[in-house]
């Protein structure tokens, strides 16, 4: 009986130890404010692309390589076509790498060839992954991916969207 009785309080007041650490940390979680750094603010970054008489808006997202994409612009490239699924255009320099390497590709993604070094604009998908070391997506156009779906060779703008 001693023995159901010590392994009762033991039990109970574990609970309790457990629940108000629990309670703590929440309640901490709760009222501390977050700090908003531009890190982690990745919806203010807007470009435009501007092909003949059509311009397209963009929306980036926050990276090292994508700041440093934007260092280079105001940008005019000449974008080649390749397997009629992308448009590239070569950097004047190359640019960082520290962004996340992916070997798939959405139509709408803008991204980093770093071997080019290329910028890539994505508008059609034929479902071939991308080679080694891969993309580093910098972006998303939001609408209008159509205006890059065009036989050879395009001239494009690309520039920082001012507000």
């Amino acid at each position: 009986m001693r023995s159901i009785f010590l392994t009762l309080a033991l039990t109970v007041g574990f609970s309790q130890t457990t629940c108000t650490a629990a309670n703590s940390a929440t309640s901490k979680l709760k009222t501390e404010p977050a700090i908003e750094t531009p890190s982690n603010r990745v919806d203010s970054m807007k470009i435009k692309i501007k092909v003949a008489d059509k311009t397209v808006t963009a929306t980036l997202i926050d990276s090292k390589t994508t700041r440093d994409f934007v260092s280079l612009l105001p940008l005019t490239l000449t974008m080649n076509d390749l397997f009629k699924r992308e448009k590239f255009g070569h950097l004047p320099r190359a640019i960082s790498t520290e962004g996340k390497r992916a070997h798939t590709y959405e139509v709408g993604d803008i991204a980093y060839w770093s071997p080019g070094p290329d910028v890539a604009l994505y508008y059609r998908s034929d479902g071939q992954e991308i080679p080694d070391p891969g993309i580093i997506v910098i972006g998303r156009i939001d609408s209008g991916v159509e205006s890059f779906d065009v036989p050879g060779s395009i001239r494009a703008t690309i520039e920082l969207e001012r507000r």
